[in-house]
């Protein structure tokens, strides 16, 4: 069985990296080509590479309107995992602390999240009642609304593994409840802390659908939908487009090849302390 692991291993990491570097390579040859060579579509190196030439075409289309995506990227994306964190680390603790009757029910509640598929027509009517409809705000509940089930999950998990009596001694120290937790508990978090900010961001920045359905418009667009900016019925700058996806594609890869250890560290800690 080891021997047969190694020979695989090493198999598997070559798939992987072909999976995933084709790909980028790809993006990034087609992003360095001119409109007419790029119009090929070909996995070919550029005869004349015009990258920054291109990149910076893509920024200032449409009065810099990537710029302004990226700003409005960031604000949903920090704000949404913020919220996401903060709620989801408490309910996590609260569900596996203080069970009840109602724990089952929450469970219930919280798996729904990940299985049923939202409802586009409901949301929307829903956010045009609260006067939410194509606005950062309601984007934002949304996001939250969506990817707190999968965080709630991993913070339930990881607080399992901590001690009860921790919380007991602040307990009999005099703390009440919101102390124990943000003095006592949350500290000890980080790690499952670090994977949902770095999972949820990756998520939330890259969002397409959801931007396209609720922020509709260009007055607060997103990165993602910025791809629509060169393309038209009748012709697509692939040259433009790609160095588009090419700057998208940039931060989250920065986020998670920076973050890569810890992101691991928060997905198995639960296991390995358990």
């Amino acid at each position: 069985m080891r021997s047969r692991a190694r020979i695989l291993s090493p198999v598997f990491i070559v798939v992987i990296s072909i999976v995933f570097l084709v790909p980028f390579a790809f993006i990034l040859l087609t992003a360095a080509k001119t409109e007419r060579e790029a119009s090929q579509l070909e996995f070919s190196l550029p005869t004349d590479w015009a990258l920054f030439q291109n990149l910076a075409d893509a920024m200032q289309a449409h009065d810099y309107m990537l710029v302004t995506a990226f700003i409005n990227s960031v604000i949903i994306t920090v704000v949404s995992v913020t919220i996401m964190v903060v709620l989801a680390a408490m309910v996590g603790y609260v569900l596996q602390r203080r069970k009840s009757r109602w724990t089952r029910v929450a469970d219930v509640l919280i798996l729904s999240g990940l299985i049923i598929p939202p409802a586009v027509v409901p949301t929307v009517w829903v956010l045009q009642e609260l006067s939410l409809f194509k606005t950062l705000q309601g984007l934002i509940l949304i996001e939250v609304a969506f990817g707190l089930s999968f965080s709630i999950l991993l913070f339930r998990a990881f607080v399992a593994t901590i001690p009860r009596e921790l919380d007991e001694a602040a307990i009999i120290d005099g703390a009440g409840p919101l102390r124990v937790f943000f003095s006592v508990i949350f500290p000890l978090l980080r790690s499952v802390v670090v994977t949902v900010i770095v999972v949820q961001s990756v998520t939330v920045f890259n969002d397409f659908t959801n931007p396209l359905y609720f922020l509709p418009g260009d007055d607060h667009v997103t990165v993602q939908l910025t791809l629509f900016n060169f393309q038209s019925q009748f012709a697509t700058s692939y040259n433009l487009l790609f160095a588009d996806i090419l700057l998208i594609t940039i931060p989250p890869l920065i986020m998670f090849m920076f973050f890569n250890r810890k992101l691991v560290e928060g997905l198995t800690a639960g296991a390995v302390k358990g």
